[in-house]
């Protein structure tokens, strides 16, 4: 059986025997698919039987280096072992190679958070004369200026943007719309990328209306943007660990401490709950109602 097949069937699997939501069930699929891409960046000609235990902790390294939280890696490792599992119970594999693999402990630890200096400084370092440096640096300045998480990143629409207007439409977790702020630098940085992609040979059929794309003209992938910022912050030399998530969490961090809302912080990163939000403060902090455009730095200068 092929990756293609075994994810199939493990997919009606969790949908038909186990009743699991459509969102779960994608979230599943999804762990599996950042597998198959570190496989493939790999160069590993590997089908799922033929995987063996060292595959996977190697995986748990690579994506532990790339900048991924605890809290990612143990979802990760979780769906890989619920397929491994499932492959076990339909006697596709005769080991399962997920039985010593540990995940790791996940802690309300948050990553570090990156100084206005040191964001100007991995974003200066860009070259743009590479075809692909307008794009990355679009990409910062939408990370760090709107917040976002790495899912709405590479899901964001063209038909999604309204510059004129300063706002994007963010599809976040569960499919939920919400409207972001958006900086002048952010828009800047769009406008000068926009050009380079639609001069693009090809651009996929599917991919039309996405905003960030591939030199194929392909939605970039999750592990896409975690080794573009990798790279970036090592070739900065700025000694912290330094992943997509790292930004949002600085445009919050930068928020509150400038004094914005919590409310109106909670509003812009999608958190279902204002208890989400209070890891960024001190409960007994006194908070300003300055929208957030306000405070942000990326909103003072275009």
């Amino acid at each position: 059986m092929t990756w293609i097949d075994d994810q199939k069937d493990f997919s009606h699997f969790l949908r038909l025997e186990k009743s699991l939501s459509e969102n779960s069930v994608e979230a599943y699929t999804s762990d599996i698919g950042k597998f198959i891409q570190y496989l493939e960046y790999r160069k590993l000609s590997v089908e799922p039987a033929e995987i063996k235990a060292l595959h996977i902790k190697d995986f748990i390294k690579w994506i532990n280096e790339l900048g991924m939280s605890e809290r990612t890696q143990a979802r990760v490792i979780s769906g890989i072992k619920a397929f491994y599992k499932f492959l076990a119970l339909e006697d596709r594999i005769q080991e399962d190679p997920t039985l010593l693999i540990e995940s790791p402990k996940v802690g309300r630890k948050l990553p570090d958070v990156l100084s206005v200096e040191e964001i100007d400084k991995i974003i200066s370092i860009i070259d743009l004369s590479k075809p692909e440096g307008h794009r990355n640096k679009a990409i910062l300045e939408v990370l760090y200026g709107c917040g976002l998480r790495v899912s709405e990143l590479i899901n964001l629409k063209l038909s999604c943007l309204y510059l004129e207007k300063e706002f994007i439409r963010v599809i976040g977790k569960g499919n939920k719309e919400r409207l972001v702020p958006i900086g002048k630098k952010a828009i800047t940085q769009i406008k000068h990328y926009l050009p380079d992609r639609n001069a693009l040979p090809v651009i996929d059929k599917a991919s039309r209306d996405i905003v960030f794309l591939n030199r194929r003209g392909k939605k970039l992938t999750r592990i896409m943007i975690f080794l573009i910022i990798k790279q970036l912050a090592e070739k900065s030399g700025i000694p912290k660990k330094v992943s997509p998530h790292t930004f949002r969490h600085s445009f919050a961090t930068h928020l509150v401490e400038g004094g914005a809302d919590l409310r109106a912080v909670q509003e812009m990163l999608g958190h279902e709950s204002i208890l989400t939000t209070e890891i960024y403060t001190h409960l007994d902090r006194e908070f300003l109602k300055e929208t957030i455009t306000t405070y942000h730095p990326r909103s003072r200068h275009p």
